[in-house]
C-alpha cells in the first residue's frame, strides 16, 4: 500500500447534519485549499485543548467518498458521537460554519489492500465504526466489477434511528447484486413496511449472525470496526471458523471524554 505523507492542516466547517440523535455528520474543507489525500479506511486527528489548556486530540475515520478517477479535493467528512460532558463534544457542538479546527493525518492501515485476491469481504461494524466502509464504497464497486468479488456488510445498531448512512448502504446494495447490507438491530426492529423493513434485517448483535454467512478461510477477508467488545467477539468467532489473523483486519473505537 502506498504510504501517504502525514500533514498538519486547518479545517473549516462547511456543514453539519444529524445522522442519529447523538451522532453528527460534519463536512469540512482544508482552509488552505490544498487536497486531502487519503486511502479509504484511514482517519484524521483533530487537535484541541481541555478547559485547563492541556492539549489533547481525537481520532475520526474519514467518511469522505472519493470521486473515482478524480483529483482529490479539499473536502473532509467525519461522523462524531456526541458524549454528554465530553470535551470534543463541546468543541464540535460549538462550531459554526466558517469556524476552524486544527487537524493532522492521514493515519491508519484499515484499508482495502491492492494485492488482495479474496473472493469476498465480510465488513462488520457497530456505531460510527461503519464510517470507513462508506468511504470504501467506490473501491468496492471497482473490485466487484474487476474481480467479481462479493461483499457482506453486517452493521449493528440499537434501533433504526441509529442506522448511520443506512439509506446509502441500502441503495448501494439495491444497485449492486454482489453487495449485501445486513442491519442487525439489538433493541428495536424497523416498523413493518418502512424502508428498512427488509429481508436482510436481523434482530440481535452482529456477532450472532457471523455463522449464517459461513466464513471461509479460503476466500474471505474480514474487517471489524467499532465497539471493542464486538471486535473481540467477532475476531474469536472468525478464528474459530478458520480465518487466519492476517485475514482479519481490526480497528477498535474507544469513546473518551
Amino acid at each position: 500500500m502506498h504510504v501517504l505523507a502525514i500533514q498538519h492542516f486547518p479545517l473549516t466547517l462547511r456543514g453539519r447534519r444529524m445522522l442519529a440523535p447523538s451522532i453528527a455528520h460534519l463536512t469540512f474543507e482544508r482552509s488552505d485549499g490544498q487536497p486531502v489525500v487519503f486511502a479509504p479506511g484511514q482517519f484524521i486527528q483533530v487537535h484541541f485543548s481541555y478547559a485547563d489548556g492541556t492539549a489533547t486530540k481525537r481520532s475520526y475515520s474519514l467518511a469522505t467518498i472519493p470521486d473515482a478517477g478524480a483529483t482529490p479535493g479539499p473536502q473532509v467528512e467525519i461522523a462524531v458521537s456526541y458524549v454528554p460532558g465530553g470535551a470534543a463534544t463541546a468543541l464540535f457542538e460549538g462550531l459554526e460554519p466558517g469556524d476552524t479546527v486544527d487537524a493532522s493525518g492521514p493515519f491508519g492501515r484499515f484499508c482495502l489492500m491492492p494485492n488482495d485476491s479474496n473472493r469476498r469481504y465480510l465488513l462488520i461494524a457497530t456505531g460510527t465504526g461503519v464510517t470507513p466502509y462508506r468511504s470504501m464504497l467506490p473501491l468496492l464497486e471497482q473490485q466487484m466489477a474487476l474481480r467479481g468479488i462479493e461483499v457482506v456488510l453486517l452493521f449493528g445498531a440499537r434501533n433504526p434511528d441509529e442506522l448511520l448512512y443506512g439509506d446509502e448502504f441500502r441503495a448501494f446494495a439495491d444497485a449492486h447484486p454482489g453487495f449485501r447490507f445486513v442491519p442487525c438491530f439489538s433493541r428495536e426492529l424497523p416498523p413493518s413496511g418502512s424502508p428498512h423493513d427488509h429481508a436482510d434485517v436481523r434482530h440481535g448483535y452482529v456477532q450472532q449472525f457471523i455463522d449464517e454467512f459461513a466464513p471461509d478461510p479460503i476466500g474471505d477477508i474480514a474487517y471489524l470496526c467499532g465497539n471493542p467488545n464486538m471486535v473481540d467477539a467477532c475476531f474469536e468467532a472468525l478464528k474459530t471458523r478458520g480465518l487466519g489473523v492476517s485475514q482479519i483486519r481490526r480497528e477498535k473505537y474507544v469513546s473518551s471524554k
